[in-house]
């Protein structure tokens, strides 16, 4: 079959592939509508990427279609359709903050015009990133936020999902947040109250609402106010494990949160270690297993914490195993783990135990092995090193690595 070539004005000049959706931006250089609002919205970049000259105009002003060219490209798609080419279907227009505006107005007249409008908000936010980004300007974020503060049924499911799906800036991430642990108290009731969908993304947003707070330090505060009841719920969104995304961002709240102080001790006392333990028994999957060993890293900074591990059948053993089979960071995540352990509640049952798994000899392996560098040998040398004399009786440990590394004659 004789090869189409198609014609170089009609490919997009950052992924040369045929446009769907040609605009053109204030510089006159025409790009394919998906490829060009990543480059400025997602790549937070404010230039043209053939002119590098910066961009002029604001929002919806950035892009101007390209109606004539787009007609073109459809035209020579039918031409060319017995070769197997595909006519691309003609691109909905994106919302306009006015027509958003308009819709929030709408909704608040009856309860059946705001399940209306709900849906309508549901349909347009997967659509494409000026959709969410029109959408996050006019205040749909604030509206979503005071459906959810106020409202215990159905509503609730769709504005999560919408609000889930804007992918919200951290300046729209902090508005909703406020200044108190309201929207946080709001969101505890979902995880606890909701239907699974409601549950995963009042998790997630959670995650991402939180993780702003490290960012900005008159929201710190926040996280030092969650109360016990936010921590049960977390632990029994992992002990559900209903959805590996809403888990994992289960598992990467708590460690953020669990970096203050008090909040280790609660999540631990809502048995945060005991459910991940059983979570990290069943997967070696990457980001799950360093995200695992993070919350549990976390916890054994406090006593409760390190009780806690200490106290299921499978806690050492499943530190130790991780250790040199899931990543570099898994590895550095459990050494910290196991350091903790051996200088803060290693008595002498606990140092047996950790013989009994063959904690000392994967020690021995990280000191060894082309993986064990830097710091992670050497954590595993102070680990062998605080209990030197009951090691160095270990069949399990070579005797010039008791000498040379821990010591012990």
């Amino acid at each position: 079959m004789e090869e189409i070539q198609v014609p170089p004005y009609f490919l997009c000049p950052i992924s040369l592939e045929i446009m769907k959706d040609p605009v053109t931006i204030s510089t006159g250089i025409t790009y394919d509508r998906d490829n060009i609002e990543k480059w400025i919205f997602s790549g937070k970049n404010a230039t043209c990427p053939v002119t590098k000259q910066a961009l002029s105009g604001t929002d919806d002003e950035f892009l101007t279609p390209n109606i004539i060219l787009r007609r073109v490209i459809q035209s020579w798609c039918t031409l060319h359709a017995s070769h197997g080419v595909e006519r691309f279907p003609t691109p909905k227009p994106p919302v306009t903050k006015s027509h958003i505006l308009k819709l929030l107005r709408q909704a608040k007249s009856t309860p059946e015009m705001l399940a209306k409008v709900l849906q309508t908000l549901r349909s347009m936010a997967p659509e494409n990133a000026a959709n969410k980004r029109c959408m996050e300007s006019a205040g749909v974020a604030e509206f979503l936020a005071q459906i959810i503060k106020t409202s215990e049924d159905n509503p609730t499911d769709d504005a999560l999902y919408v609000l889930h799906n804007l992918g919200l800036s951290e300046n729209g991430l902090r508005s909703i947040l406020g200044h108190d642990t309201q929207f946080i108290d709001s969101l505890t009731r979902v995880m606890q109250h909701g239907s699974y969908e409601s549950r995963a993304y009042a998790v997630m947003l959670l995650k991402s609402m939180l993780e702003t707070t490290t960012l900005n330090p008159s929201l710190s505060q926040l996280t030092t106010t969650l109360n016990l009841s936010f921590f049960h719920q977390v632990v029994q969104i992992l002990r559900d494990n209903f959805s590996r995304k809403a888990s994992k961002s289960a598992l990467h709240l708590l460690a953020n949160v669990c970096q203050g102080g008090r909040n280790r001790i609660k999540a631990a006392e809502a048995g945060a270690a005991t459910v991940v333990i059983d979570l990290l028994l069943d997967t070696n999957e990457k980001r799950y297993c360093e995200w695992g060993l993070s919350v549990l890293e976390q916890l054994c900074r406090c006593a409760e914490g390190r009780a806690e591990v200490l106290k299921h059948a499978a806690g050492l053993a499943v530190v130790s195993r991780k250790i040199l089979r899931v990543s570099q960071v898994a590895n550095e995540r459990g050494l910290r783990i196991l350091y903790s352990i051996a200088k803060f509640s290693a008595t002498p049952s606990v140092v047996q135990e950790m013989l009994q798994l063959g904690v000392g000899a994967k020690l021995c392996l990280v000191i060894q092995v082309d993986c064990g560098v830097g710091k992670n040998k050497e954590r595993a040398a102070e680990i062998l090193k605080l209990h030197a004399k009951e090691w160095k009786n270990s069949p399990c440990l070579p005797l010039d690595l008791i000498h040379n590394t821990i010591g012990v004659n």
